[in-house]
């Protein structure tokens, strides 16, 4: 999720902290109390359907507004009609093989539930939305203004829009991708009203007593007694830049004032405060307390179905009740994943309740959760039953600060070490709608400096990849359309996004536009994404060369890193250098641990490396092997060995 100012935002009070106090245990031996019918752990049991299965998932997360937009006037703040916006049709069929040749498997399309949106759709009986809760004039896509329909931006024909997007799901389907949409557990408009729920459903806060602060089936929590109040203006910041509009006034009716999205529990939340949004009552006590089932240690061991029982004869609180009915209709839908905003702040407990229902209708449901405390990472896994975490806080981080030369390579082994037991859970990205462009100014200042980053994030472990639309083709995020600063393209405005308009190239999808270093760019990415989701080493076994070679030779160094994957079937040896302007060459040494797992006898063995399809050979002589290597500022290497 992002927000103006502060990013991501100080954790608030009504976090389901941590459940791993209660269901403590030591590292590495999470799953070791339960064995299979078969003899295996459940640990065992996944890896072995893991190697079944080559590669990994791919996820393309796309900003679907920004998509398919041709206009390249990019006028701060200005309208739809000034700066343009992408639609639904959009995504052809040759839109959708160009993303697929990524290596793609799931398209995750971004702001697709119906937010709130300063654009008068009133004609199509949708009401007009107050710019003082809105922010940007097209609105951030997390705050959700109804949940069972889709931003009338993105439709040819608004008051189609639901058919449009379900066309859309269909055509993703036919070029063998899934669809992922975001779910906002926390939070909702501020505005919200659904207008498309079907028969049976309430809306949130519908049936609450707003005479009290907290009541367990109460959709929000109330500031009894007082009126909202509109931010006051800090930062320089105004609605809409400062463009008069009629419902632009520093008002907004609300009355009682509800919790703000971030716990803030003022009727008058500040301007940083997330405070477009109201925070939704999970059975959360005001004092922190819990008012609803705890889920029992054992849990933490069990499958879905074990998670769906526990919950079928248990009262739960109505706002679960209510995003369960929410997930399902889109499931029914076609919907193949959801990506949970803000996971964090929302109990633990609900994850099994939620999770457990989805993968009782679809158990190959992609399942993500932006998550930021390591210390919970278990936790959501292992009881809330995600597939999928944000690996951001350790690999993301770490990837950052060795691209902007203020961290050594060392971090990478130590970080891939300590999440090795849940390595297979995680999801590793370069960018992502809340990051900075790594080609931007206030990142790298050149997206080649991701190239090596883009290796190691997609080939040292067995977590998913992710790619952000343009990060591709080096879009630098440099634009000021409005709310929030350049370097991170902008989900708030409408906007043309420059490097992937050269890819788009008035709609052909066939990268007419790019020039050359844009090009090269493209198909690196390509090559390392298609490898990460088809090859067989990928959900195998991996080991880090890194200590092994700073320890044996000087003309390594700190700036390189290195590692070995491995699978019954394939054997890689990974190298890449991150110095923009240094050669490294040295001799690469392979320990006599991994000469003996991989069982290579003394002599000389054919290697092939994959990014230049050059041959190569590894020599073991004295139970060690040796590689000559020269890699070149930026260069990886992928060597494959020749069996």
């Amino acid at each position: 999720m992002s927000f103006l100012f502060t990013r991501p935002l100080v954790r608030l009070s009504l976090v389901s902290v941590t459940l791993g106090a209660l269901f403590a245990c030591a590292p590495g031996a999470y799953f070791s109390t339960r064995v299979n019918s078969d003899g295996t752990s459940p640990v065992q049991a996944e890896e072995s359907m893991l190697a079944s299965k080559p590669g990994k998932p791919v996820v393309y997360q796309v900003f679907t507004r920004l998509f398919g937009n041709t206009k390249t006037t990019n006028i701060a703040w200005g309208t739809l009609a000034e700066n343009g916006v992408g639609k639904f049709s959009d995504f052809t069929d040759t839109a959708l093989e160009g993303i697929k040749q990524l290596g793609t498997t799931h398209i995750w399309y971004t702001g697709v539930p119906h937010h709130g949106v300063i654009t008068d759709y009133t004609v199509h009986g949708i009401s007009q939305d107050d710019p003082d809760v809105v922010k940007g004039r097209a609105g951030s896509p997390y705050a959700v203004k109804d949940y069972y329909s889709v931003d009338p931006d993105l439709a040819d024909d608004p008051a189609q829009r639901l058919e449009e997007f379900e066309a859309l799901i269909v055509r993703t389907h036919k070029h063998g991708m899934q669809v992922i949409i975001d779910i906002v557990p926390n939070h909702v408009a501020r505005n919200y009203h659904s207008i498309s729920k079907p028969p049976g459903i309430t809306d949130f806060g519908e049936n609450d007593d707003s005479t009290v602060e907290y009541a367990r089936h109460n959709n929000f929590y109330y500031v009894a007694g007082k009126d909202f109040k509109v931010p006051a203006a800090t930062h320089g910041y105004q609605p809409l830049g400062g463009e008069p509009h009629p419902l632009a006034d520093g008002k907004f009716s609300e009355s009682p004032a509800k919790w703000t999205g971030n716990g803030t529990r003022k009727a008058q939340p500040k301007s940083d405060d997330w405070y477009e949004t109201i925070k939704i009552n999970y059975g959360v006590k005001p004092d922190g307390s819990y008012d609803f089932p705890r889920l029992p240690a054992e849990y933490r061991h069990q499958d879905y179905a074990a998670h769906a029982a526990f919950w079928a004869d248990k009262n739960v609180p109505d706002s679960w009740q209510k995003y369960r009915d929410i997930v399902l209709y889109w499931l029914a839908k076609g919907v193949d994943g959801f990506r949970y905003d803000v996971a964090e702040l929302v109990p633990i407990e609900f994850w099994s309740y939620l999770n457990s229902a989805v993968k009782q209708v679809n158990p190959q449901a992609f399942l993500l959760a932006e998550v930021y405390d390591p210390s919970l990472y278990r936790d959501f896994i292992q009881l809330g039953k995600m597939d999928y975490l944000y690996d951001k806080v350790d690999t993301y981080d770490a990837l950052k600060a060795i691209m902007q030369n203020k961290a050594p390579t060392d971090t990478l082994a130590v970080i891939q070490t300590r999440l090795q037991d849940i390595d297979m859970h995680m999801l590793n990205f370069l960018e992502n709608h809340d990051e900075q462009r790594i080609a931007s100014p206030q990142f790298a200042g050149s997206a080649e400096k991701g190239k090596p980053a883009l290796v190691v994030s997609s080939l040292i472990n067995r977590s998913a990849s992710m790619v952000y639309f343009a990060q591709d083709v080096g879009e630098d995020g440099s634009e000021d359309t409005g709310y929030g600063d350049p370097s991170r393209t902008t989900i708030f405005d409408y906007a043309g996004v420059p490097a992937h308009q050269h890819w788009m190239n008035q709609g052909k999808f066939d990268g007419g536009g790019l020039s050359k270093q844009q090009r090269a760019l493209r198909k690196y990415y390509v090559k390392v994404l298609q490898f990460s989701a088809q090859a067989p080493a990928m959900t195998g076994q991996y080991a880090s060369l890194h200590q092994t070679n700073l320890d044996a030779t000087s003309t390594y160094g700190q700036r390189v890193f290195s590692f070995v994957r491995w699978s019954k079937k394939q054997k890689l040896i990974v190298i890449s250098n991150f110095d923009a302007k240094q050669t490294y060459a040295f001799d690469l040494h392979l320990p006599p641990a991994i000469v003996g797992k991989w069982q290579l006898s003394s002599g000389t063995h054919a290697l092939q490396e994959y990014l230049t399809d050059q041959p190569a050979n590894l020599l073991v002589k004295d139970g060690q092997g040796h590689i000559s290597v020269s890699l070149a500022p930026l260069q990886s290497m992928v060597f494959t060995l020749v069996e």
